[in-house]
C-alpha cells in the first residue's frame, strides 16, 4: 500500500472512530505507529486530565498515569495551554533540554516506561472542555522530528472533527437517557464534571431554578438541607463508589409535593470521555396517598430491613412503643434504628421522616 493509499485509509478510520468511540484504541495505535511512535493517549481535559483512552499498550500504565499523581506534576499540559497553538506540538515547543532533563516526571516516569519524548494537540469542545491526543516515542529513538509533526498537522482536522462528532454524539446519548426518564414521566438530567448538568429533560428543566439551579460548578438545590446532600453525593469519594446510589429526600412547599433525589453514579461503557457524565440525576415524586413499602423504602435510602420497618411504621404514625411490641425487640433497639434511619435520610426529628414519608408538605414542624 502506497504512503497516500494509507494515510487515506488512516483518515477513514479516524472518521470512524468519530461515530463508534470504541475504536479510539486501535486507531491511536495506528496513528502512532504512523509516526514511528509505540502507542498513543487521548485525554479528556478540564483543569487537568480528568480521564483518558490509550492504545492497548498502556492498558497498565494509564492507570499509574492518573492514579498516582503523575498527570497532576506533568509540565506539559499546562504549557501547551498556555501556548494555544493549532496544531500539533513538541516537547521541545514547550520545555527547555534543561527541563527536560532534570524534570521528575520526565526522569522518573516518562524514561521508565520508554515514553521520552511525545508529539501532542489539544482540540476545544464546545462543551468548554478539550481533548489531548498524545503520541509518544521511544528516547532511544530521539525526539520527534518536524517532519512527523508536519504530517500530524494534516491529520489533525480530521482528528478534531471525528472528536467533535464523537462529543455530539455522546450529549445525543445523554439528552436520550434523560428524555427515557421523561417517558416514565421521571425529571432527570446527565451531569458532568464535578456535577454540572450536561443535559436534562423537559420535566426537569420545569424544577429550575425554582428547585435546582445550574451553578457554574454544580448543580444546586434551593432546599438547603437537601442541596447539602448532593454536594456530598457528587464529590469525589462518593463518585468513584460506582455501586453506590445516593438517594435524598426533599422537602415539600405549598406549590411541591414531597420528592425524593436519586444520584446515580455514571461508570464503565456508559461513561463517554467525550462527554464525561458522571452522575445521573433521578427526581421521584412522593405519592401523597401512600407510604412507600419497606422494600422501597430501603432500596432508596440503603437501609437494614430492620430499618426499613421501623421508618415505614413511622410513616404511618406508628409509636415506638407500638413497633416494639410488633417486632419483639425492646424499645431501645427501634430508638437505635430509628436514629440510623434519620441520618442515613438526612433529617433530624421523627415528625419530619413523618411528613416525607406520608406525604405532607413540611410546614417548620
Amino acid at each position: 500500500m502506497s504512503e497516500m493509499a494509507h494515510l487515506e485509509s488512516l483518515i477513514d478510520r479516524i472518521y470512524e472512530a468519530g461515530l463508534v468511540p470504541s475504536r479510539w484504541p486501535a486507531l491511536l495505535g495506528e496513528l502512532s505507529a504512523t509516526v514511528g511512535g509505540n502507542g498513543g493517549f487521548l485525554f479528556g481535559v478540564r483543569d487537568g486530565y480528568t480521564s483518558a483512552v490509550n492504545s492497548v499498550e498502556y492498558d497498565q500504565l494509564m492507570p499509574v498515569f492518573l492514579g498516582e499523581g503523575w498527570s497532576e506534576r506533568d509540565p506539559n499540559l499546562p504549557r501547551a495551554i498556555a501556548l494555544n497553538h493549532a496544531g500539533f506540538v513538541t516537547d521541545f515547543d514547550l520545555l527547555s533540554e534543561e527541563e527536560i532533563a532534570t524534570n521528575d516526571v520526565y526522569c522518573n516516569f516518562y524514561r521508565k516506561h520508554g515514553l521520552g519524548y511525545r508529539a501532542g494537540t489539544i482540540i476545544p469542545m464546545p462543551s468548554g472542555d478539550s481533548i489531548a491526543i498524545v503520541v509518544p516515542r521511544h528516547q532511544d529513538h530521539g525526539p520527534v522530528p518536524r517532519e512527523v509533526v508536519t504530517l500530524l498537522d494534516g491529520l489533525r482536522p480530521h482528528l478534531a472533527r471525528a472528536s467533535l462528532a464523537a462529543n455530539r454524539l455522546g450529549f445525543e446519548r445523554a439528552r436520550a437517557q434523560a428524555d427515557a426518564l421523561q417517558v416514565l414521566g421521571l425529571p432527570g438530567a446527565v451531569l458532568r464534571g464535578r456535577g454540572r448538568v450536561f443535559a436534562a429533560n423537559g420535566l426537569f428543566e420545569a424544577l429550575v431554578p425554582s428547585l435546582f439551579q445550574d451553578r457554574i460548578e454544580r448543580v444546586t438545590m434551593t432546599d438547603v438541607t437537601a442541596d447539602a446532600m448532593l454536594a456530598e453525593a457528587l464529590g469525589p469519594k462518593s463518585l468513584a463508589d460506582g455501586r453506590t446510589v445516593k438517594s435524598i429526600p426533599v422537602a415539600a412547599t405549598a406549590t411541591r409535593v414531597p420528592m425524593v433525589l436519586h444520584v446515580i453514579p455514571v461508570r464503565g461503557d456508559a461513561r463517554d470521555i467525550f462527554t464525561q457524565a458522571t452522575a445521573l440525576l433521578v427526581v421521584t415524586p412522593v405519592d401523597r396517598a401512600v407510604v412507600p413499602t419497606s422494600e422501597v423504602l430501603q432500596g432508596l435510602f440503603d437501609l437494614t430491613p430492620a430499618e426499613a420497618r421501623v421508618a415505614r411504621g413511622i410513616g404511618q404514625a406508628e409509636t415506638v412503643e407500638a413497633l416494639a411490641d410488633a417486632t419483639g425487640v425492646n424499645r431501645e433497639t427501634v430508638r437505635s434504628q430509628l436514629k440510623a434511619v434519620l441520618s442515613k435520610t438526612g433529617l433530624s426529628r421523627q415528625q419530619e421522616l413523618v411528613s416525607l414519608l406520608a406525604g405532607k408538605a413540611f410546614r417548620g414542624s
